[in-house]
């Protein structure tokens, strides 16, 4: 559940031409130890810089975690050959048990932990939704900020 009390009496106070708040997304949270399974329509790989490029209706699995984009590009560490980061383009949705993301744009930081949406970002949990210009969520924690004109919409329970 969002804690969104202390959530809008910040948001209120921070004024319309720019709003960051730090939430808590209980769900947003990706077991690190668990396979990255990709599905697409095609698959490019430069062995030479250790990049792969998935196109075409990709899919991203991690867990409960679930990430659907156009275009996908895998970045690989040299030490390991483990993936270091998810670039994913052409429109993003970011799926968990309990929270939906969409963005233009997901760069998922596997070693830092760390996943940043960019562009028209819109988070739903239930009724309730929250838009910025940017959230990056520690998958850790599942704690995130939200900047550039943060809105939000809140459903109030039927008693």
């Amino acid at each position: 559940m969002f804690r969104f009390l202390a959530f809008m009496i910040g948001l209120l106070l921070a004024g319309a031409t720019f709003a960051q708040t730090n939430i808590n997304l209980g769900g947003i949270t990706v077991d690190d130890t668990a396979a990255v399974e990709v599905v697409a329509d095609n698959l490019s790989v430069d062995q030479d810089t250790g990049k792969a490029v998935f196109s075409g209706n990709v899919v991203i699995a991690q867990g409960d975690m679930k990430v659907s984009a156009a275009n996908v590009e895998v970045l690989y560490t040299e030490a390991t050959g483990n993936i270091a980061r998810l670039v994913a383009t052409g429109g993003v949705t970011f799926v968990t048990a309990t929270e939906a993301a969409e963005a233009q744009n997901a760069d998922y930081d596997l070693e830092g932990g760390f996943l940043t949406l960019t562009g028209e970002v819109l988070v739903t949990q239930g009724q309730s939704a929250i838009s910025a210009d940017k959230m990056v969520v520690n998958v850790a924690d599942g704690s995130a900020v939200m900047e550039g004109r943060v809105r939000t919409v809140l459903q109030q329970g039927q008693n």
